[in-house]
């Protein structure tokens, strides 16, 4: 499987939360974002998937999303995040796929679906963020 090449302003902001979780684009553009955790190392003491590492793929996926529609110039900002938990994963990957619900000029929202290595539905979230213009006080692109 090939890593798609990240954007440049993606590349540049460094997520500490997506490397030490093991996140993994695989497709990315402002419709579709696609990406996948391992579960091994993102587990609650139970020895599952951790309910907070659905929460940060739904953020990460959602927010590349956004802020590739934002395009040059401006920057999502999340303002909504909900998830609704449905099975364990126990095992292998996590994979996401955040689909644009609507792209509009000033708020991108996504559903967010992510499955285990079966395709069966572990979670499913939805993320809206804010489009701001960059040079907004306070403002960096959104990172899961």
């Amino acid at each position: 499987m090939t890593t798609p090449e990240l954007p440049d302003w993606y590349a540049q902001l460094p997520s500490a939360l997506d490397l030490t979780l093991g996140f993994e684009p695989l497709e990315l553009s402002a419709e579709r974002v696609v990406g996948r955790m391992p579960v091994a190392g993102n587990t609650q003491p139970y020895g599952l998937w951790h309910g907070g590492a659905s929460c940060v793929l739904i953020e990460t996926l959602g927010s590349i999303g956004a802020n590739l529609h934002a395009g040059p110039g401006r920057v999502a900002v999340g303002v909504d995040l909900n998830a609704t938990h449905h099975r364990p994963g126990r095992s292998g990957w996590i994979t996401g796929t955040a689909t644009a619900i609507r792209l509009g000029r000033s708020v991108a929202s996504y559903e967010v679906v992510l499955v285990d290595d079966g395709g069966a539905r572990v979670c499913t979230g939805r993320l809206t963020c804010q489009v701001v213009p960059a040079d907004r006080p306070g403002t960096t692109p959104a990172r899961g």
